[in-house]
C-alpha cells in the first residue's frame, strides 16, 4: 500500500503529475511508442481532473473518501509500467540493430 501513499501526492499537488505526463510525451516523441502517448496524455488529463477536484469544482462538498482513485491509480502505474518497458525494449531494438549495421 505504500505504492498508493506515494501517489497520493498528486492529490495535494496535482501539477505533478503533469510532469510525468509530460515525460511520456517525450518518450512519445523520441520513439513514437503509442503506449507512450497514451500514458502521457492519460497523466495530464489525470493533472487536470485532480486540480479541478482540489478547486472542489468537481468536487461538491466532502471530497476526502475518494473511491475514484480506487480505479485511476492502478489504471496510470499499469499503463506507465507496460509503457516504460515497450519505450526500453524499442529502444534496445534500435540500439542493437545500430550495432549490427556498424559491424
Amino acid at each position: 500500500m505504500e505504492i498508493f501513499t506515494l501517489l497520493a501526492m498528486f492529490i495535494i499537488a496535482p501539477f505533478a503529475a503533469t510532469l510525468i505526463g509530460v515525460i511520456y510525451l517525450w518518450m512519445f516523441y523520441k520513439l513514437r511508442t503509442k503506449s507512450s502517448m497514451l500514458a502521457g496524455v492519460l497523466w495530464v488529463l489525470y493533472s487536470i481532473y485532480e486540480y479541478l477536484m482540489y478547486l472542489r469544482v468537481l468536487c461538491t462538498g466532502e471530497c476526502n473518501i475518494r473511491i475514484d482513485l480506487l480505479g485511476i491509480y492502478p489504471l496510470l502505474l499499469v499503463l506507465s509500467l507496460a509503457a516504460t518497458v515497450l519505450y526500453y525494449y524499442k529502444k534496445s531494438k534500435i540500439n542493437n540493430a545500430e550495432k549490427f549495421s556498424e559491424s
